[in-house]
């Protein structure tokens, strides 16, 4: 009865778990060959896969939307980036598991998102901010908590590049 809580608690271990399973029996001679184990398979992961991909994007498009406020902070469209962040933190909110801060490279999407950010601003001749750190300066529990939001992302980015010795 442990596999249906393992389920809605933890789909991603689940499908890696059942995965395992079915490309276990895949290799048993003695089953039947009717079943596309391997498809079945890739199927399952796809599940698990598809829960890191909703929270990946969520906070990118947070973290984009901090990023050009706090680039261009005069800028015509900061109240919808206000209003996206909330949008994309509830959905953060709702689908972030502690287990899923492994697995997903949370240094890949920060340096993304400066990247989609800069892109962005540059479409209207802007520039992003200068002096960001590398490394992704806000926690996944910080981004998916409650009363994450324009205010408190751009305090929070504020507060760590002041913190940095190369930011004047």
């Amino acid at each position: 009865m442990d596999q249906p809580s393992l389920y809605d608690d933890h789909t991603v271990t689940w499908a890696d778990q059942q995965v395992a399973a079915l490309r276990s029996l895949a290799t048993r001679p003695e089953l039947s060959n009717v079943p596309d184990w391997e498809n079945v398979a890739e199927e399952i992961e796809g599940v698990g896969r598809s829960e890191i991909d909703r929270v990946e994007s969520a906070m990118s498009q947070m973290l984009i939307h901090v990023l050009k406020y706090a680039s261009a902070p005069a800028a015509q469209s900061t109240r919808s980036w206000r209003k996206e962040v909330l949008v994309f933190q509830a959905s953060a909110q709702r689908n972030y598991r502690p287990f899923l801060r492994k697995r997903i490279d949370w240094e890949r999407l920060w340096a993304n998102a400066k990247t989609i950010a800069d892109a962005s601003l540059d479409v209207f001749g802007g520039r992003l901010i200068g002096g960001l750190p590398d490394r992704m300066p806000f926690t996944p529990e910080e981004m998916s908590s409650d009363g994450f939001d324009m205010d408190r992302a751009l305090e929070r980015l504020a507060e760590v590049l002041k913190a940095r010795p190369d930011h004047h």
